[in-house]
């Protein structure tokens, strides 16, 4: 501890703060930064379809897009057979010449961009014999689209030209702002096996479950930030559809149960009594699912296969997209959920393969789910919600409709990971209704504004679930191994969609992460969750950009967060920041019969090395017992004794100073000089813990503004009542810093990495754990995208 003369009389405020902010630094340390500068130019200019506050403009517009679609599922050769009718709005100011529309199918045509540009070699250690086919170019059967027909109103055909996953229509005529134009398209497609988002997945017992998707040939999205934005289908880069209107009509084997988006319009004429019985009771259960086909009903079904054929017709309004599950060996429950004043019938779909997890949880999750998300965004606008069993792993999510991995082993066994797997790709899956089901973002282009908004509102979701839920992404600790990474494996955030390397941590990690800081450390839960419902309310059934979402959080809280958007979303650097060194302050009271003990008993430390103690005990001893008189000259002075000059000073001084100054100088107060350095580049808020000496906590925190004037290196005084045992840096692990080892002043002593200790032998080679050859090998929880 080092003292501090308490100096009377007005200090420059101004000189105060700039000695502060530049941490006492010498001058070429000094470092004035950019990272606090606005982004300026970074983000689009405002105009009259987008406002400089987040919100969409007076002018705002959008296309929409209806369809009238009739498909047949043919299940003997995993086929979809259709027609459609389009119905496009032009709520545009300009003329269109032409429209564009997606051929998602043709991903899998063997000339494909997505196919020709995959990387990879061949596994030494075995690959399946359709890896193989694939590799090989062998498969007989041939995928993507076949468009046997494009017709205007009148049947007329219609020029068109297919550039591989896009297609597009030459209009006889320009299309006029508000006016519209229809058109039919004939079609069919060889079904892919599920690859994640669609297809279907084969049983021994020769049955197919079908999770169909991005099934019918969808108008793109012109706007009025790219125009048309046909970026070819890639595979990783998902969906751009504008919002529309549906009625489908679902021809399958009679044996088969179907789910879609939407409401189904005959259920009397496809359902049994006793299956509507069922299903009128579940729509009064608010408490648990009703099982309308039970699993004993469902495997019967398995074993032979109907000849005959229903329709099933689903209208849905309002939505971006159709999909549609179907199979004899379904599963089905149900259950109403009030969220908000609507009730909304939530479903499962699910084949003996996924019980007992299935039946137990699915339904429940969806209803939790749809109440979590309402209340941090809007409520939830569509009459259904459903989840599908689809592969044992990973999920996929579409309007109403999604399809969830999570399986049990053969014996209905399943561990607590594929438990909590399972749940967590069902509250993700469903939660995708918000984000882009509603607030409809640009997904071809940016995967974080659905995956990374999705997957923070799902880790708060998991929590109001279950309080020890083992979430794997959202906390910041989460993300340090990630940040941790080398740079060149990383792209920021605001990379597109098709160029992300390292996708999950990207997409979905890195960006919830940033939210759950914002939530908790940088803005605070009452401003953050204002203006994050603001922007869903804001852009629900609207397409927001990146710069929507930022302006929007700034604009509904007060908050600066440019540089928060450029640190985390335009750049790789990580967060480390680094307690070097504390210095320890005490104001001198001045008071000599303090100052002189203190001083005493400074100078008797000093005093004791070895040396001077021997040579003191014999020169004093020698000294007095040759003149024993001298024993008294050596006690008769005392230099650290208070005189009454002292006392006298002292006085004169106290009756200089005014009552707070006094109460100041008496306070006992502790000034601690913390020097922080920021070695990862990622400016954060510094939050900071003093342990006393009593045992006490006390938290200090400071926003990130604080190193606006230095981004290296500043120094902190912090003053306390009590002595401060230990300085820890961010002790909640809040900020996401990946090397926590220099948070401590005085340092912690650091753990040691563990090794395993191999048994040696007979001519050195070593003997392997088995336990370490089991982790290995085994898997981990759900995985796969989700």
């Amino acid at each position: 501890m080092r003292r501090l003369i308490l100096a009377i009389g007005v200090f420059c405020a101004g000189w105060s703060s700039v000695y502060a902010q530049r941490g006492n630094l010498p001058s070429a340390e000094f470092n004035a930064n950019t990272r606090f500068e606005q982004l300026g130019t970074a983000l689009p200019t405002p105009n009259s379809t987008r406002a400089a506050s987040g919100a969409p403009g007076k002018e705002y517009w959008q296309q929409r897009a209806d369809y009238d679609i009739k498909v047949e599922l043919d299940d003997a050769n995993q086929r979809i057979i259709g027609t459609e009718t389009v119905t496009y709005f032009n709520h545009s100011p300009d003329d269109l010449p032409y429209l564009w529309i997606q051929l998602d199918q043709n991903l899998f045509k063997k000339d494909a961009i997505g196919a020709t540009t995959q990387l990879g070699g061949v596994n030494p250690q075995g690959m399946s014999a359709g890896q193989l086919s694939k590799l090989a170019g062998t498969s007989t059967k041939e995928y993507g689209y076949n468009i046997t027909s494009i017709k205007d109103a009148k049947g007329n055909p219609l020029h068109t030209v297919t550039n591989h996953t896009m297609m597009r229509i030459d209009l006889p005529t320009p299309l006029k702002p508000n006016q519209s134009v229809s058109f039919s398209v004939e079609w069919n497609y060889n079904i892919t096996e599920y690859y994640g988002r669609s297809g279907y997945e084969f049983f021994k017992d020769g049955n197919y479950n079908y999770f169909i998707a991005h099934w019918f040939p969808r108008m793109a999205v012109y706007d009025d930030v790219n125009g048309w934005q046909h970026k070819q289908f890639l595979g990783q880069g998902e969906f751009t559809v504008p919002f529309g209107n549906y009625k489908v009509a679902i021809t399958a084997p009679s044996d088969h149960i179907v789910g879609a988006t939407g409401e189904c319009q005959n259920y009397s004429q496809v359902l049994s009594k006793t299956q509507m019985d069922r299903l009128n009771k579940a729509k009064k259960n608010f408490k648990e699912p009703t099982l309308i086909v039970t699993q004993e009903e469902a495997v019967a079904a398995e074993k032979n296969k109907a000849t005959g054929k229903k329709t099933w017709v689903f209208k849905a309004d309002n939505v971006r997209d159709f999909a549609f599950t179907s199979s004899r060996k379904f599963i089905w429950d149900a259950m109403m959920t009030n969220v908000q004043g609507k009730d909304i019938l939530c479903m499962s779909y699910f084949s003996k393969e996924g019980n007992p997890l299935w039946e137990k949880y699915s339904t429940q999750v969806i209803a939790h789910t749809l109440k979590s998300y309402s209340a941090r965004t809007i409520p939830y606008p569509y009459p259904v919600a459903i989840s599908c069993h689809a592969t044992p792993g990973g999920g996929m999510e579409y309007p109403m409709i999604s399809f969830n991995g999570g399986r049990p082993e053969p014996d209905g066994t399943y561990s607590e990971s594929v438990k909590y797997g399972m749940i967590g790709v069902i509250i993700h899956e469903v939660g995708h209704n918000f984000f882009p089901m509603i607030v409809n973002s640009d997904e071809r282009q940016w995967s974080w504004m659905d995956e990374g908004l999705n997957t923070f509102c799902q880790y708060l979701a998991e929590q109001e679930w279950d309080r020890n839920y083992p979430s794997r992404r959202g906390e910041p600790q989460y993300i340090v191994d990630y940040m941790k990474s080398a740079p060149n494996t990383q792209v920021p955030i605001m990379a597109s969609s098709d160029n992300i390397m390292q996708f999950g941590p990207n997409a979905y990690a890195k960006p919830a992460t940033a939210l759950n800081i914002l939530r908790e450390t940088v803005m605070g839960r009452e401003l953050f969750d204002y203006a994050f419902q603001e922007y869903a309310r804001r852009w629900a059934f609207k397409h927001p950009t990146p710069a929507d979402f930022f302006r929007t959080m700034e604009d509904a809280s007060g908050v600066d967060l440019d540089w928060f958007w450029k640190g985390w979303f335009y750049g790789v650097e990580p967060v480390d920041q680094d307690l070097a060194e504390v210095e320890w302050f005490a104001i001198d009271a001045m008071d000599p019969a303090i100052t002189k003990a203190a001083q005493k008993a400074a100078d008797e430390k000093k005093r004791q090395t070895m040396a001077v103690q021997r040579n003191k005990k014999d020169i004093k001893q020698t000294v007095v017992e040759a003149n024993p008189a001298m024993n008294d000259f050596y006690n008769s002075y005392d230099r650290y004794a208070v005189t009454e000059a002292d006392k006298k000073k002292y006085a004169d001084y106290l009756a200089t100073l005014s009552d707070d100054e006094r109460k100041l100088l008496e306070s006992g107060k502790n000034f601690y000089t913390l020097s922080l350095k920021n070695k990862g580049g990622v400016p954060m808020p510094v939050i900071l813990q003093a342990k006393y000496e009593d045992g006490t906590t006390e938290v200090f925190r400071f926003p990130a503004e604080i190193w606006r004037m230095n981004d290296v290196s500043i120094k902190k005084v912090i003053p306390t009542d009590k002595k401060v045992a230990q300085w820890t840096l961010d002790p909640f692990l809040e900020i996401a810093d990946i090397d926590t080892e220099n948070n401590s002043y005085p340092r912690q002593a650091a753990q040691p990495t563990r090794f395993q200790m191999y048994k040696q032998r007979q001519g050195g080679s070593q003997q392997p754990n088995p336990m370490q050859q089991q982790r290995q090998g085994a898997s981990g929880a759900v995985g796969g995208r989700n």
